[in-house]
Protein backbone atom coordinates (compact mmCIF):
# COMPACT_ATOMS: atom_id res chain seq x y z
CA UNK A 1 0.00 0.00 0.00
CA UNK A 2 2.93 2.72 0.27
CA UNK A 3 4.45 2.06 -3.00
CA UNK A 4 0.23 2.25 -4.39
CA UNK A 5 0.14 5.48 -2.54
CA UNK A 6 3.41 6.74 -3.80
CA UNK A 7 1.96 6.49 -7.49
CA UNK A 8 -1.11 8.58 -6.67
CA UNK A 9 -0.41 12.17 -8.32
CA UNK A 10 -1.79 14.42 -10.97
CA UNK A 11 -0.43 12.42 -14.01
CA UNK A 12 -2.87 9.60 -13.19
CA UNK A 13 -6.17 9.52 -14.81
CA UNK A 14 -7.34 6.00 -13.63
CA UNK A 15 -6.45 2.91 -11.30
CA UNK A 16 -7.39 -0.38 -11.84
CA UNK A 17 -7.14 -3.06 -9.35
CA UNK A 18 -8.55 -6.51 -9.14
CA UNK A 19 -10.69 -7.08 -6.07
CA UNK A 20 -9.44 -10.55 -5.46
CA UNK A 21 -6.68 -12.79 -7.43
CA UNK A 22 -7.81 -15.57 -9.93
CA UNK A 23 -4.78 -17.86 -9.15
CA UNK A 24 -4.65 -17.62 -5.32
CA UNK A 25 -7.50 -15.89 -4.09
CA UNK A 26 -6.13 -13.01 -2.07
CA UNK A 27 -8.14 -10.26 -1.43
CA UNK A 28 -7.18 -6.65 -2.02
CA UNK A 29 -8.09 -3.35 -0.34
CA UNK A 30 -9.86 -2.41 -2.92
CA UNK A 31 -12.22 0.15 -0.95
CA UNK A 32 -9.26 1.66 0.91
CA UNK A 33 -7.49 1.85 -2.79
CA UNK A 34 -10.56 3.44 -3.79
CA UNK A 35 -10.84 6.03 -1.27
CA UNK A 36 -7.20 7.14 -1.91
CA UNK A 37 -7.51 7.59 -5.66
CA UNK A 38 -10.73 9.48 -5.12
CA UNK A 39 -9.07 12.11 -2.63
CA UNK A 40 -6.59 12.68 -5.49
CA UNK A 41 -9.22 12.85 -8.06
CA UNK A 42 -8.62 9.61 -9.95
CA UNK A 43 -10.71 6.85 -11.28
CA UNK A 44 -11.16 4.08 -9.78
CA UNK A 45 -11.87 1.18 -11.84
CA UNK A 46 -11.91 -2.65 -10.25
CA UNK A 47 -11.50 -5.90 -11.91
CA UNK A 48 -14.04 -8.28 -9.76
CA UNK A 49 -14.55 -11.00 -11.78
CA UNK A 50 -13.20 -13.48 -9.23
CA UNK A 51 -14.93 -12.14 -5.75
CA UNK A 52 -18.36 -11.00 -7.32
CA UNK A 53 -21.00 -14.15 -6.05
CA UNK A 54 -18.26 -14.83 -3.07
CA UNK A 55 -17.75 -12.35 -0.78
CA UNK A 56 -19.95 -9.69 0.02
CA UNK A 57 -19.85 -6.31 -2.05
CA UNK A 58 -22.11 -3.20 -1.18
CA UNK A 59 -20.51 -0.20 -3.85
CA UNK A 60 -22.75 2.39 -2.61
CA UNK A 61 -20.06 2.60 0.05
CA UNK A 62 -17.41 2.71 -1.28
CA UNK A 63 -15.27 5.38 -3.57
CA UNK A 64 -15.13 2.89 -6.62
CA UNK A 65 -16.42 4.37 -10.38
CA UNK A 66 -16.71 1.36 -12.17
CA UNK A 67 -16.64 -2.34 -11.65
CA UNK A 68 -16.19 -5.07 -14.27
CA UNK A 69 -17.62 -9.20 -14.13
CA UNK A 70 -17.61 -11.97 -15.66
CA UNK A 71 -20.68 -14.21 -15.73
CA UNK A 72 -19.38 -17.50 -16.06
CA UNK A 73 -17.47 -17.35 -12.44
CA UNK A 74 -21.26 -17.35 -10.66
CA UNK A 75 -22.27 -19.99 -12.70
CA UNK A 76 -23.97 -17.28 -15.34
CA UNK A 77 -23.76 -18.37 -19.07
CA UNK A 78 -20.24 -18.30 -20.88
CA UNK A 79 -19.34 -15.12 -22.52
CA UNK A 80 -21.90 -12.29 -20.94
CA UNK A 81 -19.87 -9.46 -18.56
CA UNK A 82 -21.14 -6.32 -17.35
CA UNK A 83 -19.40 -3.12 -16.56
CA UNK A 84 -20.79 -1.04 -13.30
CA UNK A 85 -20.64 2.84 -13.70
CA UNK A 86 -21.28 4.74 -10.90
CA UNK A 87 -23.67 7.66 -12.38
CA UNK A 88 -21.75 10.72 -13.28
CA UNK A 89 -18.51 8.80 -14.36
CA UNK A 90 -16.82 10.14 -17.22
CA UNK A 91 -17.02 6.94 -20.19
CA UNK A 92 -16.22 6.51 -23.00
CA UNK A 93 -16.80 3.32 -25.23
CA UNK A 94 -15.39 1.16 -27.02
CA UNK A 95 -17.79 -0.22 -29.73
CA UNK A 96 -19.42 2.64 -31.19
CA UNK A 97 -23.03 2.64 -33.86
CA UNK A 98 -26.26 2.59 -32.49
CA UNK A 99 -27.86 3.61 -29.23
CA UNK A 100 -27.65 0.45 -27.28
CA UNK A 101 -27.10 0.39 -23.51
CA UNK A 102 -27.65 4.09 -23.59
CA UNK A 103 -24.97 4.41 -26.17
CA UNK A 104 -22.40 2.91 -23.92
CA UNK A 105 -21.76 -0.07 -26.01
CA UNK A 106 -23.34 -0.85 -29.86
CA UNK A 107 -24.95 -4.13 -31.08
CA UNK A 108 -27.56 -5.93 -29.98
CA UNK A 109 -28.24 -7.25 -26.53
CA UNK A 110 -27.31 -10.80 -25.46
CA UNK A 111 -30.74 -11.11 -24.32
CA UNK A 112 -31.35 -14.76 -22.84
CA UNK A 113 -27.69 -14.38 -21.62
CA UNK A 114 -28.35 -10.93 -19.68
CA UNK A 115 -31.31 -12.83 -17.88
CA UNK A 116 -29.20 -16.01 -17.15
CA UNK A 117 -26.52 -13.16 -15.13
CA UNK A 118 -29.34 -11.25 -13.42
CA UNK A 119 -30.41 -15.19 -12.07
CA UNK A 120 -26.92 -16.32 -11.27
CA UNK A 121 -26.56 -13.25 -9.30
CA UNK A 122 -29.83 -13.42 -7.53
CA UNK A 123 -28.99 -17.45 -6.30
CA UNK A 124 -25.74 -16.32 -5.54
CA UNK A 125 -26.91 -13.20 -3.50
CA UNK A 126 -29.16 -16.16 -1.58
CA UNK A 127 -26.16 -18.44 -1.22
CA UNK A 128 -23.67 -16.13 -0.11
CA UNK A 129 -23.51 -17.21 4.04
CA UNK A 130 -22.93 -21.05 2.54
CA UNK A 131 -20.63 -19.84 -0.06
CA UNK A 132 -18.66 -18.49 3.00
CA UNK A 133 -19.35 -21.19 5.96
CA UNK A 134 -19.75 -25.14 3.82
CA UNK A 135 -17.86 -23.84 0.98
CA UNK A 136 -14.67 -22.63 2.87
CA UNK A 137 -14.92 -25.89 5.39
CA UNK A 138 -14.72 -28.08 2.20
CA UNK A 139 -11.92 -25.93 0.67
CA UNK A 140 -9.84 -25.81 3.54
CA UNK A 141 -10.48 -30.14 4.74
CA UNK A 142 -9.45 -30.13 1.02
CA UNK A 143 -6.26 -28.54 1.55
CA UNK A 144 -5.24 -29.62 4.59
CA UNK A 145 -6.22 -33.30 3.62
CA UNK A 146 -3.39 -33.11 0.26
CA UNK A 147 -0.73 -31.26 2.83
CA UNK A 148 -0.87 -33.72 5.23
CA UNK A 149 -0.05 -36.09 2.94
CA UNK A 150 2.70 -34.60 0.60
CA UNK A 151 6.24 -33.48 1.21
CA UNK A 152 7.33 -29.99 -0.15
CA UNK A 153 4.12 -28.76 -0.71
CA UNK A 154 2.72 -25.53 0.12
CA UNK A 155 -0.26 -22.70 -0.32
CA UNK A 156 0.35 -19.60 -1.95
CA UNK A 157 -1.10 -16.11 -1.85
CA UNK A 158 -2.57 -14.75 1.66
CA UNK A 159 -4.43 -17.70 3.15
CA UNK A 160 -5.87 -15.71 6.41
CA UNK A 161 -7.01 -13.47 3.79
CA UNK A 162 -8.44 -15.09 0.35
CA UNK A 163 -11.99 -15.96 -1.44
CA UNK A 164 -13.66 -19.21 0.48
CA UNK A 165 -13.90 -21.51 -2.75
CA UNK A 166 -10.11 -20.82 -3.86
CA UNK A 167 -6.85 -23.06 -2.73
CA UNK A 168 -3.57 -22.97 -4.55
CA UNK A 169 -1.37 -25.23 -4.03
CA UNK A 170 2.42 -25.41 -5.26
CA UNK A 171 3.69 -28.76 -5.45
CA UNK A 172 7.94 -28.86 -6.13
CA UNK A 173 10.27 -30.58 -8.80
CA UNK A 174 7.10 -31.54 -10.70
CA UNK A 175 4.58 -29.65 -13.32
CA UNK A 176 1.58 -28.39 -12.92
CA UNK A 177 0.35 -29.36 -16.43
CA UNK A 178 1.34 -33.23 -15.81
CA UNK A 179 -0.57 -33.13 -12.47
CA UNK A 180 -3.78 -31.73 -14.66
CA UNK A 181 -3.49 -34.37 -17.31
CA UNK A 182 -3.76 -37.32 -14.61
CA UNK A 183 -6.30 -35.22 -12.59
CA UNK A 184 -8.37 -34.98 -15.95
CA UNK A 185 -7.91 -38.87 -16.45
CA UNK A 186 -9.95 -39.06 -13.36
CA UNK A 187 -12.68 -36.45 -13.73
CA UNK A 188 -11.35 -33.92 -12.13
CA UNK A 189 -11.04 -30.37 -12.99
CA UNK A 190 -8.12 -28.21 -12.07
CA UNK A 191 -6.61 -25.37 -13.34
CA UNK A 192 -2.38 -24.61 -13.74
CA UNK A 193 -1.64 -20.76 -13.02
CA UNK A 194 -3.08 -18.86 -15.42
CA UNK A 195 -6.17 -20.50 -17.26
CA UNK A 196 -6.20 -17.14 -19.91
CA UNK A 197 -2.09 -18.35 -20.59
CA UNK A 198 -2.51 -21.84 -20.65
CA UNK A 199 -0.29 -22.01 -23.63
CA UNK A 200 2.66 -20.54 -22.51
CA UNK A 201 5.35 -22.72 -21.08
CA UNK A 202 6.58 -19.66 -18.49
CA UNK A 203 5.88 -19.99 -15.01
CA UNK A 204 3.25 -17.68 -13.69
CA UNK A 205 3.66 -14.22 -13.14
CA UNK A 206 1.75 -14.10 -10.04
CA UNK A 207 4.25 -17.07 -8.61
CA UNK A 208 6.78 -15.16 -9.85
CA UNK A 209 6.35 -11.77 -8.04
CA UNK A 210 5.34 -13.63 -5.17
CA UNK A 211 8.90 -15.13 -4.89
CA UNK A 212 7.95 -18.86 -5.52
CA UNK A 213 11.36 -20.05 -6.01
CA UNK A 214 10.79 -22.01 -9.77
CA UNK A 215 10.93 -25.35 -8.44
CA UNK A 216 7.55 -24.60 -7.09
CA UNK A 217 6.44 -22.42 -9.84
CA UNK A 218 5.58 -24.44 -12.18
CA UNK A 219 3.95 -27.00 -10.36
CA UNK A 220 1.17 -24.72 -8.96
CA UNK A 221 -2.30 -26.04 -9.02
CA UNK A 222 -5.39 -24.05 -8.57
CA UNK A 223 -8.60 -26.03 -6.91
CA UNK A 224 -12.00 -23.39 -7.09
CA UNK A 225 -15.15 -24.84 -5.28
CA UNK A 226 -18.56 -23.99 -5.49
CA UNK A 227 -21.55 -24.47 -3.32
CA UNK A 228 -22.20 -27.63 -6.32
CA UNK A 229 -19.58 -29.16 -4.48
CA UNK A 230 -20.13 -32.15 -2.40
CA UNK A 231 -18.08 -33.97 0.30
CA UNK A 232 -17.60 -37.10 -1.43
CA UNK A 233 -16.04 -35.10 -4.32
CA UNK A 234 -13.48 -33.51 -1.88
CA UNK A 235 -12.78 -36.90 -0.07
CA UNK A 236 -11.90 -37.95 -3.85
CA UNK A 237 -9.74 -35.11 -4.66
CA UNK A 238 -7.92 -35.74 -0.99
CA UNK A 239 -7.41 -39.35 -2.16
CA UNK A 240 -6.28 -38.94 -5.61
CA UNK A 241 -3.32 -36.24 -5.25
CA UNK A 242 -0.87 -38.05 -3.59
CA UNK A 243 -0.11 -41.22 -6.10
CA UNK A 244 -0.29 -38.75 -8.74
CA UNK A 245 2.06 -36.67 -7.26
CA UNK A 246 4.31 -39.47 -5.93
CA UNK A 247 4.00 -41.10 -9.71
CA UNK A 248 5.43 -37.60 -10.97
CA UNK A 249 8.22 -37.31 -8.90
CA UNK A 250 9.77 -40.37 -9.98
CA UNK A 251 10.20 -39.33 -13.19
CA UNK A 252 11.42 -36.20 -12.21
CA UNK A 253 14.94 -35.27 -12.55
CA UNK A 254 15.27 -32.98 -9.74
CA UNK A 255 13.77 -35.83 -7.48
CA UNK A 256 15.52 -38.71 -5.72
CA UNK A 257 14.13 -41.12 -3.37
CA UNK A 258 15.36 -39.49 -0.67
CA UNK A 259 13.77 -36.43 -1.50
CA UNK A 260 14.98 -33.08 -3.76
CA UNK A 261 18.14 -33.62 -5.62
CA UNK A 262 20.83 -31.09 -4.90
CA UNK A 263 20.28 -27.60 -5.54
CA UNK A 264 17.35 -28.33 -7.95
CA UNK A 265 16.53 -24.51 -8.49
CA UNK A 266 19.87 -23.86 -10.12
CA UNK A 267 18.77 -26.36 -12.87
CA UNK A 268 15.81 -24.76 -13.52
CA UNK A 269 17.09 -20.91 -13.23
CA UNK A 270 18.98 -20.44 -16.35
CA UNK A 271 16.25 -22.16 -18.71
CA UNK A 272 14.37 -19.09 -17.56
CA UNK A 273 17.50 -16.76 -17.32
Amino acid sequence: MDEYKSLLNDRVAVVSAMWANNETGSIFPVVEMAELASAKGIIFHTDAVQAVGKIPIDLKNTKIDMLSLSGHKLHAPKGIGLLYLRRGCRFRPLLRGGHQERGRRAGTENSASIVGLGMACELALNKMEIENTEVKRLRDKQEAGILSQITHCFPTGDVTNRLPNTSNIAFEYIEGEAILLLLNKLGIAASSGLACTSGSLEPSHVMRAMGIPYTAAHGTIRFSLSVCNTEAEVDRVIAAVPPIVAQLRKLSPYWSDKGPAANPEAAFAPIYA
